[in-house]
């Protein structure tokens, strides 16, 4: 019984590194200085949805074994939306309907994002990007390279055993 309480310990731990490692790799400066992605707070939170999306889409692909783990690190996402949130001072009503908000752009861009990504289709992942992330600018190069890296990064996620994901060590290679 004790045991099961630091192996509890030690899950939220993981989870914790891993969504600091989503963090840490959505806010590379290449993607706002030199792809054009807005250095704003909806632009930092696509970057981050966009590492989420392809780390969970890599734990799915292991099945029910992940699946806890999976769910841990999307409560971790939004809990920590909804820290951001009351740190930059939203008021306690409000919290919960822009979290919601927060979790439908999330959702939906998963919805988006997966079949290209699947599919590996450069074109239309570049194209869904375009219209989420740069909000339909005239940012087709950013699009371009961010698809490239997403699918790279996929390939690179899926060649990678998840145990080490599973114990809080992951690296995100560079854009």
């Amino acid at each position: 019984m004790i045991l099961s309480l630091f192996k509890r310990k030690a899950s939220r731990k993981s989870v914790r590194a891993v969504y600091g490692a989503i963090v840490a790799a959505a806010r590379h400066p290449r993607f706002y200085a030199e792809w054009g992605v807005a250095d704003t707070v909806d632009g930092r939170y696509d970057m981050i949805v966009l590492h989420a999306v392809l780390l969970l889409d890599r734990l799915a692909a292991d099945g029910e074994t992940t699946a806890p783990f999976a769910q841990a690190l999307t409560d971790e996402v939004f809990a920590d939306m909804d820290r951001s949130l009351r740190e930059m001072g939203v008021g306690d009503l409000s919290v919960g309907k822009k979290v919601r908000r927060m979790a439908e752009v999330f959702y939906g861009r998963a919805q988006a994002y997966t079949p290209p990504l699947h599919a590996e289709d450069r074109a239309a992942l570049a194209q869904a990007l375009h219209r989420n992330v740069f909000a339909g600018t005239g940012a087709e190069e950013g699009a371009n390279l961010l698809a490239a890296y997403a699918l790279s990064l996929r390939r690179h996620l899926h060649e990678s055993p998840t145990g080490p994901i599973l114990s809080g060590e992951i690296g995100f290679p560079d854009p």
